[in-house]
């Protein structure tokens, strides 16, 4: 495997950005990366990306840009995507703006249902790929994450299958320094992607509502419920799409949520601190998939509605204060 085969970009310098740039860092490969907040990339540039606890980590890249168009006129020639979902249609304007070149690969490495799809509606499907990363963190500062969990292994695959050669070279990449992650077939990643959301969506919002840890909230039996009915409604969806689970699915969901760690997931800090939320791609897009099938998910209704309530209440007041 040349790391150096092709030159890659990440966008989006949450806790998944900095962990891959890392990671593709020690394997030797050309990286580049960019973040809209400049206080972010001022400290990236002076003291490096650094990853605290799971994985004990320090690197500094050669090439960090604030602009797409920086990012982009850099000549890579796979841009991997982290930022948050509802940034998605931005991303793809920018690139479309900024890229002449029809050779640009992408790698979709976000949350959620559907967001590939985005990306193959505004370029050719052969060109597009998805991520399932099964790590997570939290931001000690702008450049330091907490990486809280790592349940290996990562996943990805070519959107059409038509691309395996790149999806092995970038899985073979991170298999190179310890990351593991399996290069698949896209069927095989559509299940993994829905299985990942449907984790999200039992268990994110309820604790952005409740301010429960997801460790608090799986020890306690009444919420434990909850979390059961909401992946029973999203099975039953996923079944009408044609995504095929295990048939002791929940007890899978059950016994891996039970071992998450006494803090907040993602979704419940952004509601936490204010900021817009993944709702929609996750709980919102069980409820629109059970739309089309005629199936009712009250619960993934109920909690979508309550993320939406509370984001658009938090939006209003921060407007209000003239903060904007």
């Amino acid at each position: 495997m040349d790391p150096k085969k092709y030159k890659i970009g990440v966008v989006g310098l949450g806790p998944v950005g900095l962990i891959l740039t890392s990671h593709l860092k020690e394997a030797g490969c050309d990286i580049a990366v960019c973040d809209m907040l400049k206080e972010k990339m001022n400290l990236i540039r002076n003291e490096g990306i650094i990853l605290v606890g799971k994985m004990e980590k320090q690197c500094f890249v050669n090439y960090a840009f604030s602009s797409l168009d920086e990012i982009i006129n850099h000549g890579i020639d796979i841009l991997i995507c982290s930022v948050k979902a509802y940034h998605v249609d931005y991303i793809l304007d920018q690139i479309v703006k900024h890229n002449h070149s029809d050779d640009l690969l992408i790698i979709s490495a976000q949350n959620g249902i559907g967001i590939a799809q985005k990306y193959a509606d505004r370029f050719v499907e052969s060109r597009v790929f998805r991520m399932v990363v099964n790590f997570a963190g939290n931001l000690f500062a702008p450049h330091t994450v907490n990486v809280t969990f790592f349940n290996p292994p990562n996943y990805i695959a070519s959107k059409d299958d038509s691309r395996n050669d790149v999806s092995q070279w970038f899985a073979e990449a991170l298999n190179s320094v310890g990351l593991a992650t399996e290069s698949t077939d896209s069927f095989t990643l559509s299940y993994k992607v829905w299985e990942k959301t449907i984790l999200n969506a039992a268990l994110s919002p309820l604790c952005a509502i409740s301010r429960l840890t997801m460790k608090e909230a799986m020890a306690d039996p009444d919420t434990n419920e909850i979390v059961e009915k909401i992946i029973l409604e999203a099975m039953e969806v996923a079944k009408a799409e044609e995504i095929k689970l295990p048939d002791n699915f929940v007890k899978l969901c059950i016994r891996y949520l039970k071992s998450a760690g006494d803090h907040f997931p993602s979704l419940a800090v952004d509601l936490m601190n204010k900021r817009e939320t993944e709702i929609e791609y996750m709980n919102g897009k069980i409820v629109e998939f059970g739309r089309k099938h005629y199936i009712r998910t009250p619960l993934n209704l109920t909690f979508t509605n309550l993320v939406r309530v509370i984001t658009n209440k938090n939006q209003s007041q921060w407007k209000g204060s003239g903060s904007l």
